[in-house]
């Protein structure tokens, strides 16, 4: 990474903030913004997981229950519909557990890496604006924060496929219990589907913020961008009094700022915008006005 400072008298973009770094006047630069184009995408590949893997359960599932509806509570048990469920149930958990779990390296990697090139894309053109020629490099720190990101998102990713076949076999044992029809439980599996296909944006779009955190302070780090200022994102519907009144306030890059209930119940930790889940908050960098010192 190259950084050429400006020459005395070029004017940095962005809006004057009223602190000082050493007693010089600084400027702040504009915020690096998680990119929706990347957490669109990355959804729509996980959706279409979790649709494969839903198609896959309901035409098994349904086909088996058709031709094994239970007529009562005396049917015998090695033909029983709850013992045929469960094979098939077990066999598609083996199949799409394996499945996940190549996906979610392919998809992790892929998400971290357009993740990274991207916000550096943006970070880059913003110090360009203001004045400084910056080329990033792909650092030893960078590489750890990307393999950090990936691994996250394996996990979850994994974890998201087991949750949902842990449900759907509870789902279809308790609808052959209780007598349920196929209408019955068609409407409990479809009801779980929604739920993991919710749970898989809610990952993009979290991870998105997350990584686009982490890369933009590693490189700000890496700058020697030592200050920045929070900003709100204004975007929940319901959002963290903390990170309300963190708005605008200057915080230390390397040690983050301090949010009082960061871990809920009123339990607090040094935290970073994007950082906490659904948090879309986001940082200005902070650097004196003639140079990144």
């Amino acid at each position: 990474m190259t950084v050429k400072y400006p020459r005395v008298g070029v004017t940095a973009a962005g809006a004057k903030v009223q602190a000082a770094v050493k007693g010089k006047p600084v400027k702040s630069l504009p915020p690096v913004h998680a990119n929706i184009g990347i957490e669109k995408a990355y959804a729509k590949k996980l959706e279409a997981l979790v649709d494969a893997m839903h198609k896959s359960i309901m035409w098994y599932v349904v086909q088996c229950y058709k031709h094994n509806t239970p007529e009562s509570a005396l049917m015998a048990l090695d033909d029983s519909t709850s013992i045929k469920l469960d094979k098939i149930i077990r066999k598609l958990t083996r199949y799409w557990h394996k499945s996940f779990n190549e996906a979610a390296k392919q998809l992790a990697q892929y998400f971290a890496n357009k993740n990274q090139q991207q916000t550096d894309q943006s970070l880059s053109a913003i110090l360009k604006d203001s004045g400084f020629a910056v080329d990033f490099k792909l650092t030893a720190v960078m590489r750890e924060v990307l393999q950090a990101a990936i691994k996250e998102n394996v996990s979850l990713i994994t974890h998201m496929a087991d949750q949902h076949l842990r449900e759907i076999q509870g789902i279809t044992m308790r609808s052959v219990q209780v007598g349920g029809d196929l209408k019955y439980m068609s409407d409990q599996l479809e009801d779980r589907y929604k739920m993991t296909r919710k749970r898989a944006r809610l990952i993009a779009r979290d991870q998105n913020s997350k990584a686009t955190a982490a890369v933009t302070r590693t490189r700000q780090l890496e700058l020697g961008i030592k200050q920045a200022q929070w900003l709100h994102s204004h975007a929940g519907k319901v959002p963290r009094p903390t990170h309300v009144a963190m708005n605008n306030k200057l915080y230390d890059v390397a040690k983050g700022m301090w949010d009082e209930d960061a871990l809920g119940k009123g339990k607090g930790a040094y935290v970073h915008p994007g950082w906490l889940i659904n948090c879309r908050c986001v940082s200005r960098s902070i650097v004196p006005e003639l140079g990144i010192r």
